[in-house]
């Protein structure tokens, strides 16, 4: 397994190569403003890195925006800086965002997974999201930052960033490196900040398949899935030079690179895993609520840097983002409580934390974008529509999406997505919303995420195999594949 696994590493590494001289070659982009002037930004890194370039002198008076000089277009790949060219106040925030979508991972995301399996499987869901994210750290430093975040062609990024080559502080010299999505702040910041997106991607994809995949398979499976599917999407959707970028797709925080991606790769995974033992015949109860609420509330709180640190500033937009995603939330929450009530007969805890990671999900790629009434209205869609498809739409095709990471996270990120084409506010996002060029991203994520995850899995299983034993999974996976449990 270990030779399969350096295999995979070296041949996405090799791919990078004929990348190179898309990097070295002129850049042909627009700028990360001009775009969002032309209704192309999307995420928070496209608009975030425009609005902090041209700041008010009300926000961030304090220190000198990285602003080209009058006259000057604004850089279109990663430059060296003079350091006090950066804005404290926003390099504060985004310090503190990227702790914040740290935590929605570890702790937050593996106590919410962990708290609805059984018993038997919890330290090994724990351990899936653990692992993820040392995984993923390092393949972000290998070369998934530079895939993702550096032109290259409308597809992928280059490789002038691989290892981090380029990132540099120079103390003596009184100069650092910034990213042209985010000039205000130090691109070792920026490269933090989205490496915990990075990470919590395909974490979530882990809730599809509990209880049944073998852990070998599940690091080959993630790795292999942040190179090949999740760093493309994060570039044509948010680097200026993606095509979808530049076809005016609007994804403010991960919508479509995140929660439509993972979404949609889970359905894959369950699909070719198939049900768990027992399914639809024994009780499968979630083992512990109480750790399931503590993370449901970590990650809302952790949503904040998701969202409001998606503006790279420390600005009126990222207030905008906050609220919006705190309202949205609510509202979600609430209607998925109403909804189960009225089909069930009674409101359940697991439902109303549900509702709120849906809400968390759908209001993503809107949340700068439009304002607190819109967000009311994303809320309570998600809440309804992530129900139904949590519960009727599952067994109608029934699938065995474990933990509804399809459920939440796909149908929450395409309603999201298209609800933010017909919601968008110019007036809060420089951007005019498009419900077709939005169904753009929405089906080309849906197409190249599900048949390229689809191929992944199958080489995997194929070759070391990607469910464990029957007596593997009755007996546990802590047991079976840890040797640990709880007592």
């Amino acid at each position: 397994m270990i030779k399969l696994y350096h295999a995979v590493l070296l041949c996405s590494l090799a791919l990078s190569a004929p990348i190179a001289s898309a990097d070295e070659a002129p850049a042909s982009a627009v700028s990360p403003s001009a775009s969002a002037t032309a209704g192309a930004a999307s995420a928070g890194a496209a608009t975030g890195a425009s609005e902090g370039a041209a700041a008010a002198p009300s926000e961030g008076a304090a220190a000198s925006p990285a602003a080209p000089p009058p006259g000057a277009s604004a850089p279109t790949e990663p430059v060296l800086i003079h350091a006090d060219k950066l804005n404290s106040g926003d390099t504060a925030w985004m310090l503190a965002s990227t702790a914040l979508v740290l935590m929605m991972t570890v702790p937050g995301l593996a106590l919410f997974y962990g708290g609805m399996v059984r018993k038997k499987n919890v330290l090994s869901t724990l351990m899936q999201s653990f692992a993820c994210t040392c995984v993923v750290s390092i393949l972000w430093w290998v070369i998934g930052y530079s895939w993702a975040f550096t032109p290259g062609n409308g597809f992928i990024g280059g490789s002038t960033r691989a290892l981090l080559n380029g990132v540099a502080f120079m103390h003596d010299e009184g100069k650092v490196t910034v990213s042209h999505l985010a000039p205000t702040i130090p691109e070792t910041v920026y490269v933090c900040f989205q490496m915990t997106f990075a990470i919590i991607t395909p974490a979530l994809i882990a809730g599809a398949f509990a209880d049944r995949m073998k852990f070998s398979a599940l690091l080959l499976f993630l790795s292999a899935w942040s190179l090949a599917v999740y760093a493309p999407i994060a570039h044509m959707v948010w680097e200026p030079t993606g095509w979808l970028n530049a076809a005016g797709v609007l994804d403010y925080a991960g919508g479509t690179v995140v929660h439509i991606n993972a979404g949609i790769a889970g359905l894959a995974s369950c699909l070719v895993l198939g049900k768990r033992l027992g399914y639809g015949r024994e009780a499968m109860a979630p083992h512990n609520l109480t750790l399931t609420v503590i993370g449901a509330s970590l990650l809302w709180v952790g949503w904040f840097g998701f969202n409001a640190g998606s503006a790279t500033a420390a600005d009126g937009r990222a207030g905008m983002a906050m609220l919006a995603t705190q309202i949205a939330t609510a509202a979600a929450a609430l209607g998925w409580m109403f909804a189960e009530w009225f089909s069930k007969g009674k409101p359940s805890v697991l439902g109303i934390a549900s509702g709120a990671v849906a809400g968390l999900v759908a209001i993503t790629p809107a949340s700068g974008f439009v304002g607190p009434s819109a967000a009311v209205l994303i809320g309570i869609v998600a809440g309804v529509v992530c129900y139904l498809a949590a519960t009727s739409l599952k067994r109608a095709f029934g699938y065995d999406d474990s933990l509804d990471a399809f459920g939440v996270h796909g149908i929450g990120g395409i309603a999201g997505a298209l609800l933010t084409g017909l919601l968008a506010s110019k007036q809060i996002s420089g951007a005019d919303g498009s419900l077709l060029t939005q169904l753009k991203g929405v089906v080309t994520t849906v197409l190249y995420g599900f048949c390229v995850s689809f191929a992944i899995l199958k080489v995997i299983d194929w070759t070391i195999g990607l469910r464990v034993t029957e007596e593997q999974e009755r007996e546990g996976l802590d047991i079976s594949l840890h040797g640990e449990s709880l007592e």
